[in-house]
């Protein structure tokens, strides 16, 4: 019976027939370096939020007649120049003090990638003298998307200052005084947050992990022609459920810690592709292992998982930027900010599963059901990011 509601789940999923994004959602970059006498930046917008309101994809030139084929094509893309300029102006506005910053956008697009996916790289210059602060008015893509996000990153002489803007904070000013080391604290560590939340690949790690905390497993139904049967026992006591979740949490940090840590700093372990494949990898092996146990110490695979995450979370952490003079400051307050986040997760669901895991239907049915589901989505983000 499990089996059959696990395979009606994934099935049900598959039908969807849209893509399963993992990490930013809509998130697009906004980078600027302040100039004495001008903003030199660039705006980076993943192709599938700008294909919303610029049709890239044009039918064949010499069969008109045919409908697009579905794919976005570089000369496509240059085709319709004009509309992105066009649209950058409409969408994004500077001001430096009190005075508008005219943008100048440079046609020439350029194309780059962020968690395996193709961003629009759209550079600009603004005619005019950043003083004290600096104002940001942003519009783009919260009509379509309200989740939508952009990342600033200010460079300015000694120190790089980082924002959000989100459909709630459309607008921002910026000071671009030197921030304390409190300012700097804080803001790394808001960022070490939403990345958690943001990260839909790390959250569901965490999920199949505490799926089966609540339970040990003995198996059952040995014979030729059966293979082992799973039988998940809940456990009564709640000091082992809490120990068990504490041992499973630290290895993750310790772990992510190490590799963030370093790969900030500069130590170049795998490139940015490899290691988003294998954070996929590693939420489809720990969601297997929940249908059919293979690895019992769920300590050690936490921990040997946890150093790839750490990787992913260092590329998010890189593109932000350290600040110059306070890099250390900034690794240990993203750092903090993560495990807050993390730790949020945790108090929200895992008094959820202890007390559900005396119900008959926990065991024998959600952790084979939701653990397949789990499965199938990180199945598809393994293709997507080593094939894409």
């Amino acid at each position: 019976m499990r089996a059959y509601l696990g395979l009606i789940f994934a099935l049900s999923l598959m039908c969807l027939n849209k893509p399963v994004l993992a990490h930013q959602l809509s998130t697009a970059y906004l980078n600027l370096s302040l100039q004495p006498e001008s903003i030199e930046g660039n705006w980076q917008i993943r192709v599938r939020d700008l294909e919303h309101y610029i049709l890239f994809d044009l039918p064949n030139k010499h069969r008109p007649q045919e409908p697009a084929d579905g794919m976005i094509f570089w000369h496509e893309i240059m085709a319709k120049t004009l509309q992105v300029t066009n649209f950058t102006r409409k969408q994004l506005s500077i001001r430096a003090g009190g005075d508008p910053c005219p943008l100048v956008v440079d046609p020439q697009l350029q194309l780059d990638r962020h968690f395996n996916q193709p961003y629009l790289v759209i550079s600009f210059e603004g005619n005019c003298s950043p003083d004290e602060h600096i104002s940001l008015n942003y519009q783009a893509f919260f009509d379509k998307d309200a989740r939508h996000k952009a990342i600033v990153t200010v460079k300015t002489a000694g120190q790089n200052i980082s924002r959000v803007l989100s459909q709630n904070n459309r607008e921002q000013r910026i000071s671009l005084k030197q921030t304390s080391l409190w300012q700097t604290f804080c803001q790394y560590l808001y960022q070490g947050v939403i990345h958690i939340w943001l990260g839909t690949d790390h959250i569901l790690f965490l999920l199949v992990l505490l799926l089966t905390i609540c339970f040990s497993n003995r198996k059952y139904g040995i014979s030729d022609k059966r293979p082992q049967q799973i039988s998940w026992q809940a456990i009564t006591d709640k000091k082992i459920i809490l120990w068990q979740s504490a041992g499973l949490v630290t290895a993750f940090t310790l772990a992510h810690s190490i590799t963030l840590t370093a790969t900030a700093l500069g130590w170049s372990w795998l490139p940015s592709a490899y290691v988003e494949g294998i954070i996929a990898l590693s939420v489809l092996f720990t969601a297997l292992n929940n249908v059919y146990p293979m690895v019992i110490r769920l300590g050690w695979l936490t921990f040997v998982f946890g150093l790839f995450h750490g990787m992913g979370f260092a590329s998010v952490l890189t593109e932000l930027g350290l600040a110059p003079d306070r890099q250390l400051l900034s690794i240990l307050s993203f750092n903090l900010g993560v495990e807050l986040g993390q730790l949020v997760i945790l108090v929200v669901i895992l008094p959820l599963l202890m007390a559900l895991r005396f119900k008959a239907w926990y065991g024998k049915y959600l952790i084979p059901t939701a653990s397949a589901a789990i499965a199938l989505i990180a199945m598809q983000w393994t293709v997507e990011r080593f094939f894409p």
